[in-house]
């Protein structure tokens, strides 16, 4: 018997059952629905203008694919992660991001075989097991942008910031930023990280940096525990590690943003959490803002990690919800009114059975329509179509039934005029075009 949890209640003697929403996970409402349409909207015009095709993996992966790609030292993988076992005995996780499925996607289907590089987009759910908070949840979205093979042009890498950032724009967002940094290469990382262990030895760090330095010192930089940040700021800068090619590359970055003025600040302590960044890395912060809304970088190890020949790749991901809750809290980001629909009054069950044939003659005029044909009452039908503030309500009784007309009624003015039924799409369509 599978054993299940909700909040239970005693009324009256009878034990009630109140289900709710997983914690750190949260409906989408109906009204709440228009403002993400508007978000996807955006994102889907700012990717598909810039050249990258829509992809979608499954929810479900391999865990090893996330093990071998995130990295097994990391936080996703050691904690965050919503792992299973099939009953067929195969371990899947809920994906908790959605590069290495991407990457995974590009060598299964053999996008190598391409026109290269492959440009691929996302808006789809992940899920990580955090402590819930402002603008970080359990089930959140991620709006993604992956360039997959070609060079490993520093070009690829300001397209991708530079979309991002028009993300952005286009959400009314201002004065957003680009913190930026690079982490070198297999050539140069390793001088570093070994410069970085010996600044971090004898130091009293946190349980967590204690095991980073014996597994994944980089991921000392990415610390937000209190006793870390003094040492932090004192620790060497990996800029100054950099070989000559990792130097070149960073250099072009730089330099192509500053060609199309997108606003940035080098931040030599930025290292991202996941194992399969190379060279540049970069968060894009709203003003005033400590969370990042966006984040990304070079990977071009990856392909060899899951099993594919080496392959560059740049990509990012923002996350929808708090890029939602920013925009709305800055003001520039507003719920979009929804189109006016004319609303279709009846009286009787012979006008409620035409009714449904005259719906479907406005559904191919790309007219919206509104009913209550539940209700009988004609004052309460009109009292919907006032609340809803429709522009013009029909009217549509017995005797306009037998006489094949219908009345068409100005909300705002309340004058009416009969129409026959047969022209009353041409004449809602004038009158909405004149309003």
């Amino acid at each position: 018997m599978i054993k299940t949890k909700a909040n239970k209640t005693r009324t009256g003697g009878s034990e009630k059952v109140s289900f709710q929403a997983p914690r750190g996970m949260k409906d989408i409402l109906p009204t709440e629905w228009p403002l993400w349409e508007k978000v996807f909207k955006i994102g889907k015009e700012v990717a598909e203008f810039y050249g990258f095709s829509r992809i979608e993996t499954p929810i479900l992966e391999n865990t090893d694919l996330f093990i071998r790609g995130v990295g097994e030292a990391t936080d996703i993988v050691e904690k965050e992660m919503y792992s299973l076992r099939t009953k067929g005995g195969d371990h899947f996780s809920l994906r908790p991001e959605l590069t290495a499925p991407v990457v995974r996607s590009y060598i299964q289907n053999g996008m190598g075989r391409l026109p290269q590089p492959v440009r691929l987009y996302y808006m789809s759910p992940v899920f990580r097991h955090e402590n819930p908070q402002a603008g970080r949840y359990r089930e959140l979205h991620q709006f993604g942008l992956e360039v997959l093979g070609g060079e490993s042009d520093p070009v690829y890498d300001a397209q991708v910031i530079i979309a991002a950032y028009r993300f952005f724009e286009e959400l009314k967002l201002k004065n957003v930023i680009v913190q930026i940094n690079s982490i070198g290469c297999r050539v140069c990382r390793p001088n570093y990280v070994r410069r970085l262990t010996d600044y971090y030895k004898n130091k009293k760090i946190c349980k967590d940096c204690e095991r980073r330095l014996k597994t994944n010192p980089l991921r000392l930089l990415d610390c937000k525990n209190e006793i870390c940040q003094p040492l932090k700021a004192g620790a060497p800068s990996i800029l100054n590690s950099l070989c000559v090619n990792c130097k070149a590359h960073f250099k072009g970055v730089l330099e192509y943003l500053d060609e199309v003025a997108i606003p940035y600040t080098l931040n030599p302590l930025l290292v991202r959490g996941l194992d399969y960044y190379s060279r540049t890395v970069f968060e894009v912060f709203p003003e005033g803002g400590d969370l990042a809304i966006a984040a990304g970088g070079r990977y071009d190890y990856l392909f060899e990690m899951l099993g594919g020949r080496p392959t560059p790749a740049v990509g990012m991901a923002a996350g929808i919800e708090r890029a939602i809750e920013v925009g709305l809290a800055a003001g520039g980001l507003t719920v979009p009114k929804p189109r006016p629909r004319i609303f279709l009054v009846h009286v009787g069950d012979i006008t409620k059975r035409k009714a449904l044939v005259l719906i479907e003659d406005f559904r191919k005029s790309g007219i919206g329509v509104a009913e209550s044909l539940g209700k009988d009452s004609l004052s309460a039908q009109l009292e919907r179509a006032a609340k809803m503030e429709a522009p013009l309500a029909l009217i549509f009784g017995q005797k306009e039934a037998f006489e094949d007309n219908i009345i068409i009624r100005d909300m705002t003015t309340g004058v009416q005029e009969a129409v026959p039924i047969t022209m009353v799409v041409e004449e809602v369509k004038k009158r909405l075009k004149s309003a």
